[in-house]
């Protein structure tokens, strides 16, 4: 049976809505009003056990702006525990959409109480290029710039969602944040942008899982709430995921000449008073072997070792 993937993207329609390749690489302008596309797609072939990502058979309900009215509806029914997932670079449309598929299907086989989610998937304008060390900078650079501009639209697309989460807390229902990578770039521009924006305090979330984040490692450190100082505003518990032995953030470090925050936690993670232990757990998943590992699997440790599988929904469901 496919899996339902919630999708809301910023990336530039070359084509017809509910066709794959027509969501591209390029961003939507800002300050367009229509600049986020909505749909469901329907992912097929999802298997854990052999790191199959499946792909889209279809894209339905799609809508410029806000989710169709019909699926407003259904994403309100009570008994809706919901996952915000942000992929994070050398993702395409598909690749972003497939992976949210994964993560749901991952978390629900746990077994624990409330990780049964629905998933919605933001996507933005990563290339999806295969990283290669020539090519390497450029790539990278294009979607480091990409994830820093989305900050405006995940940040409507989470403003558009509020409702919708608040609706599901107030039914008994769970709601999750899940970003992997450049997502946690595109994330901290998105907090940012909430505040700056004139938004207040909005427990958006139950719990944030922050994923192998390929930002500064001094993101929660940043004054007047910038970075992701004030991500504890939205969600009453954090979890940041890293490891030493990422080898795509070691690179990483390198073209950005900053550790970042996936390979060590947060600059002065062990201080009780930064990080408070009732709001931030920290998981170092640097010692892991649990799962085939090479240079791009390093950075994918979140979902392929099925040890941080059971972790990450332990954190959520807490």
């Amino acid at each position: 049976m496919p899996t339902t993937v919630y999708f809301a993207s910023n990336r530039l329609l070359t084509g017809a809505a509910d066709t794959v390749a027509s969501y591209g690489p390029n961003i939507q302008p800002p300050t367009a009003s229509d600049a986020i596309t909505y749909g469901t797609a329907f992912v097929d072939g999802t298997g854990l056990a052999a790191d199959n990502q499946g792909s889209i058979v279809s894209i339905q309900n799609t809508n410029k702006g806000s989710f169709a009215a019909n699926v407003t509806g259904d994403l309100s029914a009570a008994g809706r525990n919901l996952l915000v997932f942000i992929h994070g670079f050398d993702n395409t449309f598909e690749d972003a959409i497939t992976r949210a598929a994964f993560n749901r299907e991952f978390l629900a086989a746990s077994g624990m109480a409330g990780a049964d989610t629905t998933v919605l998937a933001f996507s933005w304008p990563s290339l999806g290029q295969i990283v290669s060390f020539p090519v390497l900078d450029r790539d990278y650079r294009h979607d480091q710039n990409m994830a820093r501009l989305s900050g405006v639209h995940l940040m409507t697309f989470l403003a558009n969602l509020e409702p919708l989460l608040r609706a599901a807390r107030a039914n008994s229902n769970r709601t999750y944040l899940l970003a992997h990578s450049m997502g946690n770039l595109a994330l901290q521009s998105a907090v940012e942008n909430w505040f700056l924006h004139g938004n207040g305090n909005a427990a958006l979330f139950d719990a944030a899982v922050l994923a192998a984040g390929d930002c500064g490692f001094d993101a929660f450190a940043q004054p007047n709430l910038a970075g992701l100082a004030g991500l504890s505003l939205l969600s009453p518990r954090i979890a940041v995921y890293y490891s030493s032995g990422d080898d795509v953030l070691k690179l990483s470090r390198v073209v950005n000449g900053q550790q970042r925050l996936g390979q060590d936690g947060p600059d002065h993670r062990t201080d009780a008073t930064a990080f408070p232990p009732a709001i931030f757990r920290m998981f170092d998943a640097s010692g892991l072997n649990d799962f085939n590992r090479d240079f791009l699997k390093s950075h994918q440790y979140y979902r392929l070792s099925p040890t941080v599988r059971v972790q990450i929904a332990a954190d959520m469901t807490a």
